[in-house]
């Protein structure tokens, strides 16, 4: 069999058990020095959400939902953030959680999106939040490993005691979510993948041709040198296949007599296409991740093979982004475990997403010693380590051979904490086959409780190193940590019908809709109950609102200290918003430390007129 030899940069998932009827022959050589990942630090994109924004993925019927349109307001003022950076932006779709994606007319870094995205936010009051599309990557680097054993499912130091678990539970009945490069056809694969979808909206991206469609194959992802942006990737890249390597990991045919043995051999995988050349959108995760877990997507067809396990091999720099993070409630809400890589750069992981967002199964990588990797991110967002390979030991699985376009089967040795992820993930399969009421947060107690110790230093790496079968036993005997005590039911109250007033006491969530479908806003005291009030979740359809049992803080209010006259210098501790003008005409932008109170770093709201500048009491 053709075997290649790569450390994965994508962050990517491991191989299972090895069963064949021949020796696999593994390349011998010397492993090339760890490279840290290198980052897409660039975006052409926007998401925006606004207050009164439907949230389509928990809807039943999507379809009847139209995609967000701005109002003229709303655009008026994307153009004058936008001139302010000198690039216009339009509205390009909406995603499952009623967000808008914003198309620039340029590509600008980062920390220059941000900026553009808080100058939105400070502009209008019913934005919710905005922030950049950040591209994500998978995360592999190369390597030639010197080693043709598969020492990851069994051995003492390394491995993760799959054998064990194997007679209690072998992965029926549960799908497992692959979010990533899509998949080949494969023969050690046949039979195990369901219906999936291509989530790459951009064409350049996705490299097939077309935008998103129900074929979640993968085309290759092979990338020109210098392609994704200003020396990235320093050199040409083949396709990797990435996705498939994953899900061999998880799901490989086993007992077939030819390759490798999956860890839930009997589970199912629903590939779900985000990443292309050059990696891809958050957006466009995002919605993979509501619609792999049963949640609702506009224009995507609903998910017939509702996943219990998301597998993310992939990830990027930086915070948790809250349209990531709103994807992750969604499907933790539905019962989805997800399982994401914790990063291949060897830094905190706290600076890792969506590895730092709430909720998920961060998960480190250790090399055959049991120790951990060389390359693998650590930290206290770590929750467990699994096999990812290093010092020329990989993670062997399911691949193709083309070095660009798909070409014929073959294996492969990849390392990192991409491969790490989907021995998680695929224990997370058997739990749940064999108790399939476990919540994810009891799946991820039952799974830290049940690692074994590291046999070798892994500073950071989680609770230790993932066990199958101590997991599976304690899945099956209910030993994972008990459900906490739900929170108190929230119930609603009629107020008023469309037209009238809501009236209450406190400071609470009001809705208004009909039919099970609403817009919800935090309201103290009362409110009118109108279209005006919330926008129109459903046309033609006669509408009423009711308030929640349940009060909330309500925001503190803002004040604003004067802090320099035009041409002075505003000063500041932390980050806050800055308004500059007079008479109650102003300009917002978000700084750190102190601003130039000037027309050069805000415009001129009032021309001919002497302006000055103040600070917010809350800060950033």
């Amino acid at each position: 069999m053709t075997q290649h030899s790569k450390i994965a940069t994508v962050l990517k998932f491991c191989m299972a058990a090895l069963a064949v009827s021949g020796p696999l022959a593994a390349s011998a050589g010397q492993q090339d020095a760890a490279k840290p990942t290198r980052y897409i630090t660039q975006t052409d994109r926007l998401i925006v959400r606004y207050k009164d924004a439907v949230d389509t993925s928990r809807l039943k019927a999507p379809a009847a939902v139209p995609a967000n349109a701005l109002s003229a307001a709303r655009q008026a003022v994307i153009d004058r953030a936008g001139q302010q950076f000198g690039m216009t932006l339009r509205t390009l779709r909406a995603t499952a959680t009623g967000a808008n994606v914003l198309q620039l007319s340029r590509t600008m870094s980062l920390a220059e999106a941000r900026q553009l995205a808080a100058e939105l936010k400070a502009r209008d009051a019913s934005v919710d939040y905005a922030e950049p599309d950040r591209i994500m990557t998978a995360m592999a680097v190369p390597n030639d490993p010197s080693y043709s054993q598969q020492w990851d499912l069994y051995e003492a130091a390394g491995g993760i005691n799959v054998t064990g678990a194997w007679d209690r539970s072998t992965g029926s009945g549960i799908n497992v979510a692959v979010i990533d490069t899509g998949y080949r056809p494969h023969a050690d694969l046949s039979g195990q993948i369901l219906q999936g979808y291509d989530f790459i909206a951009s064409t350049s991206i996705a490299n097939d041709g077309n935008g998103r469609d129900s074929d979640a194959s993968d085309p290759g992802d092979w990338t020109p040198a210098g392609s994704c942006s200003a020396g990235v990737p320093g050199q040409d890249q083949a396709s990797s296949w990435h996705g498939t390597h994953v899900a061999g990991t998880i799901a490989a045919r086993t007992n077939n007599g030819a390759g490798i043995a999956g860890i839930a051999y009997n589970a199912k995988i629903v590939p779900a296409r985000v990443l292309g050349r050059c990696g891809g959108y958050t957006s466009d995760i995002a919605d993979a991740i509501v619609w792999a877990s049963g949640g609702s997507v506009n224009g995507v067809p609903a998910n017939a093979n509702k996943a219990r396990v998301l597998n993310l091999s992939l990830g990027g720099s930086g915070s948790c982004d809250t349209t990531t993070q709103n994807a992750i409630n969604g499907a933790r809400s539905r019962g989805a475990v997800v399982v994401v890589a914790a990063g291949n750069s060897n830094v905190d992981a706290a600076n890792s997403s969506p590895a730092n967002c709430a909720g998920v199964i961060a998960v480190a990588a250790v090399g055959r010693s049991g120790g951990k990797a060389s390359y693998s991110n650590y930290g206290s967002v770590v929750d467990v380590a699994a096999p990812g390979g290093d010092n020329g030991a990989g993670i062997l699985s399911t691949l193709n051979s083309g070095t660009s376009t798909p070409a014929a089967d073959s294996y492969a040795y990849y390392m990192g904490t991409s491969m790490a992820t989907p021995h998680v993930a695929g224990v997370a399969a058997l739990m749940l086959a064999a108790n399939p009421n476990l919540t994810p947060d009891q799946v991820e107690a039952t799974l830290k409780s049940t690692a074994r110790a590291f046999p070798a230093a892994c500073n950071g790496c989680g609770a230790g190193i993932v066990d199958a079968q101590a997991a599976v036993n304690a899945a099956l005997a209910g030993t994972g940590s008990p459900t906490p005590a739900p929170a108190p039911a929230v119930t609603w109250t009629s107020c008023a019908p469309e037209g009238g007033t809501c009236s209450f006491s406190g400071t609470r969530e009001v809705r208004y809709g009909a039919n099970n479908s609403f817009v919800t806003k935090v309201v103290t005291g009362s409110t009118a109950c109108t279209n005006a009030v919330f926008g129109d979740p459903i046309p033609n359809v006669v509408k009423s609102c009711s308030y929640s049992s349940a009060t909330v803080e309500a925001p503190a209010p803002v004040t604003w200290t004067a802090c320099a006259n035009e041409g002075g210098t505003c000063s500041f501790s932390g980050t806050r918003e800055v308004r500059y003008g007079a008479n109650n005409s102003f300009v917002s932008r978000v700084f750190t430390g102190s601003a130039a109170c000037s027309n050069a770093t805000f415009g001129d709201p009032l021309p001919n007129v002497v302006k000055a500048c103040s600070y917010s009491s809350a800060t950033r």
